[in-house]
C-alpha cells in the first residue's frame, strides 16, 4: 500500500484540531475549518452510516446476521412450533401482582396449575367452521378456543387469488386467541366444550351468536359466548360463570393470544417491521416486547391496571383482547412451547355464590390495521399500527392522505397529490434551499479557478474561498439546512405508506396492480434512479473532488434499495423528486443561472 505524506503547507487533522480550538470565533481560520471541514464531516458521517446499514440489511437478506446493528433474533419461517397448542399449561396468576380487585383467598399462585376435572359426559371434539362478509373463522369445541381467521376482504401476499389468513393452527403457523378460568378447577381452554349456534350470516342478517357451554367442572359452568357482527372485524365475546355447587367460588378469567415467534411469509429484508406482543395502558401507553425477551425473562411492561389491552401485532394486522374500562387486571407474557409464546391479561369475577351467575364481556380483535376502525374500538389501539417515535408527524399524514383518497378514489393518486401538498407547504423553505444552490452554482466556476491557482496553499485557498463566499453573501451550508428540516416529515411520511393496510393489492394505473408490493417489472424503480441522478447532475459540483464524487455515489447506492420496496413507497418518492426537479429549475432560470448538467468525474 502506498503511503501518502502530506503536501508542503497541508495540516494535519490533529493540527487542525488543535487550531481549531485556540482560534477565535470570528478569525478566518475558524471559518476556514467549520465551513469546510464540517462540509466533508458531515457528508462523511452520512454516507458512512449509510454504508453501515445497507450492509446490515444485505447481511440479513442473505440470511446473515447484522454486524453492526443485530436485531433480536426471530426464528425463520422452518423452525418448529408446538404442534398442538391446545395442550400448553394455562397461566397462572400471582396474588402479590394482581390488582386489589382481583385479590382473594383462593387467588391462584405462581405454582398453582389448575387440573382439570373429567367432564361429565365425553364430547367429541369438533372443528366449528364460520362465515360472516368479511371473515371466515373457524372455532374448537375443545375450550371453545379461536384457531383460524380468513380476511374475505385481503388477498394474501404470497398468492392474491387465496384469502390471507392469520390465525391458524398448522404445521407452518401457530396463532390462537384463547380464554378459560383459573383459581381452581375450573373450565380452561383445554376443556371439551359444547356448540350451539349459527355457522353463516345469512342476508339481511345484521349479527350472529355462537355458544360454547362447558361441563359441571369444579362446581363452575362457563359459558362462552360469541356475537359477530357484519362488517366487523371484533367479536363480542361474554363469558358467563354459573356457580352449580354448594359453596362459593371466586374464579378468575384468562384471555391470551398465543403465536409462533416466526417472521410472516413474504416480509422484506431491506425494510423492517415489528412482529410480536403489545401491551397497552394508561400509565406506559404503548409497549412493544420482542420474543427474544420473552424468551430470556426479561420483557418489560405494566403488570397492573385498569385500563387498556394484549395484542400481536405483525405487518399491516393485529389481534387484541380488550377488557372493560376499570377493570382490574394483570398483565401477561409468557414462554409457553418451544417457539411459542402468549400475550393476555387476568382478571377476577369476585365471589360467585351458590346457585347464582356473573358475566364479563370482553373484546376480541382480529383484522387489519385500518386506523378510524381501531380508533372506535378502544382508546390507543390504534398504535398497533406502529409509526415509531415519528407518530405526532405521522398520524396527521395519514389524515390528509385518508381525506385524499376520498376525493380521489385511487391510493396512488392520493400519495402523489399528498407529496404534491408537502412540497406546496415547504415551498418557501424548499426556495431558499434552491437559492442558495443557485448562487453557490453562479460562483462555482470562479471557486474552481481559485482552487487550481492555489492548489499548491490549502490554507491561502481556504481563507480566498471565504472570502468570496462573504463578497457573494453565499452561505455553503445554505441548501442543508431547509432541507433537513423537512426530512423528518418525510420520514415520517415513508411509514404511513409502508404501515397503511389499506396499500395491500391497492392498483394504481396499468402495471401496478399492488401498491405494497414491489413493481413487478421494475419501471418504477428505473425511473427513481434516473430522476435522483437528473436531481443530483442539476446541483452545483462542491468543490472538493471527493465531495463530488459522493454526491453520485450515494444517490446510486440507495437506488439499489428501491428495487426491492413497495411501489407506494418508491411512488411516492419518485413523485418529490420531480417536483423538486422543477421548482429547482424554475428558481435557477428566475435567478439568471441557466440550469445545467454537472456530470460526475471519477478519474
Amino acid at each position: 500500500m502506498v503511503q501518502r505524506w502530506p503536501r508542503p503547507g497541508a495540516r494535519t487533522s490533529t493540527q487542525v484540531a488543535f487550531a481549531f480550538i485556540a482560534s477565535p470565533v470570528n478569525s478566518p481560520l475558524f471559518e476556514e475549518v467549520f465551513m469546510n471541514d464540517i462540509r466533508r464531516t458531515f457528508l462523511w458521517v452520512i454516507f458512512g452510516f449509510s454504508m453501515v446499514l445497507l450492509w446490515d440489511q444485505w447481511q440479513l437478506y442473505n440470511g446473515h446476521k447484522a454486524t453492526f446493528f443485530p436485531k433480536p433474533v426471530v426464528a425463520s419461517a422452518e423452525k418448529p412450533v408446538a404442534s398442538n397448542v391446545t395442550s400448553a399449561d394455562v397461566p397462572t396468576a400471582s396474588p402479590s401482582s394482581t390488582p386489589a380487585a382481583n385479590s382473594a383467598p383462593n387467588a391462584a399462585g405462581p405454582s398453582q396449575v389448575p387440573g382439570l376435572a373429567a367432564p361429565a359426559a365425553a364430547m367429541t371434539r369438533e372443528s366449528i367452521e364460520v362465515k360472516t362478509d368479511v371473515l371466515k373463522l373457524r372455532f374448537d369445541t375443545e375450550g371453545g378456543s379461536l384457531l383460524h381467521s380468513e380476511f374475505l376482504k385481503y388477498g394474501d401476499l404470497l398468492d392474491s387469488q387465496k384469502h390471507f389468513i392469520l390465525l391458524d393452527e398448522s404445521k407452518a403457523r401457530v396463532y390462537v386467541a384463547q380464554t378459560g378460568l383459573i383459581g381452581g378447577p375450573f373450565a380452561s381452554h383445554k376443556t371439551p366444550m359444547q356448540f350451539t349456534g349459527e355457522r353463516e350470516l345469512k342476508e339481511g342478517q345484521n349479527e350472529m351468536t355462537l355458544k360454547f357451554e362447558s361441563a359441571d367442572i369444579g362446581g363452575l359452568k362457563l359459558v362462552k359466548t360469541y356475537t359477530l357482527t357484519r362488517g366487523s372485524y371484533a367479536l363480542k365475546v361474554a363469558h358467563q360463570v354459573v356457580n352449580t355447587g354448594t359453596v362459593a367460588a371466586t374464579p378468575q378469567l384468562y384471555v391470551q393470544l398465543v403465536r409462533d415467534g416466526n417472521k410472516p411469509e413474504g416480509e422484506s429484508a431491506f425494510y423492517s417491521t415489528f412482529t410480536g406482543p403489545a401491551v397497552y395502558t394508561d400509565a406506559k401507553k404503548y409497549q412493544k416486547i420482542e420474543f427474544t425477551d420473552i424468551e430470556k425473562n426479561k420483557a418489560e411492561f405494566e403488570k397492573t391496571t385498569q385500563q387498556g389491552y394484549v395484542a400481536m401485532v405483525q405487518h399491516y394486522f393485529a389481534s387484541a383482547w380488550v377488557l372493560p374500562a376499570n377493570t382490574a387486571r394483570e398483565n401477561f407474557v409468557r414462554k409457553v412451547d418451544a417457539n411459542l409464546y402468549s400475550v393476555g391479561m387476568i382478571t377476577s369475577f369476585n365471589e360467585v355464590a351458590p346457585g347464582q351467575s356473573k358475566t364479563l364481556d370482553t373484546t376480541l380483535f382480529v383484522g387489519p390495521q385500518e386506523e378510524k376502525m381501531l380508533e372506535a374500538l378502544a382508546p390507543g389501539l390504534e398504535l398497533v399500527k406502529d409509526y415509531g417515535w415519528l407518530t405526532v408527524l405521522a398520524k396527521p399524514l395519514y389524515w390528509l392522505l385518508d381525506r385524499l383518497f376520498g376525493f380521489l378514489q385511487n391510493w396512488g393518486w392520493s400519495i402523489v397529490a399528498l407529496v404534491f401538498l408537502l412540497k406546496l407547504a415547504f415551498y418557501w423553505l424548499n426556495a431558499k434551499a434552491y437559492s442558495s444552490m443557485a448562487k453557490m452554482k453562479a460562483i462555482n466556476p470562479r471557486i474552481m479557478e481559485m482552487r487550481e491557482r492555489l492548489k499548491d496553499n490549502p490554507q491561502q485557498m481556504q481563507q480566498e474561498m471565504m472570502r468570496i463566499y462573504r463578497e457573494e453573501k453565499v452561505n455553503p451550508m445554505g441548501g442543508c439546512f431547509p432541507i433537513m428540516v423537512q426530512i423528518p416529515v418525510f420520514i415520517a411520511l415513508y411509514w404511513v405508506l409502508l404501515s397503511s393496510v389499506e396499500m395491500r393489492n391497492a392498483p394504481w394505473v396499468g402495471w401496478i396492480h399492488d401498491l405494497s408490493a414491489p413493481d413487478p417489472y421494475f419501471i418504477l424503480p428505473v425511473v427513481m434512479t434516473l430522476s435522483t441522478m437528473l436531481q443530483t447532475a442539476l446541483n452545483p459540483a462542491p468543490p472538493d473532488p471527493m465531495q463530488a464524487k459522493m454526491m453520485w455515489i450515494m444517490p446510486l447506492v440507495f437506488s439499489v434499495m428501491f428495487f426491492f420496496f413497495p411501489s407506494g413507497l418508491v411512488l411516492y418518492w419518485i413523485t418529490n423528486n420531480i417536483l423538486s426537479i422543477a421548482q429547482q429549475w424554475v428558481i435557477n432560470t428566475r435567478m439568471g443561472v441557466p440550469p445545467q448538467f454537472n456530470l460526475p468525474k471519477f478519474n
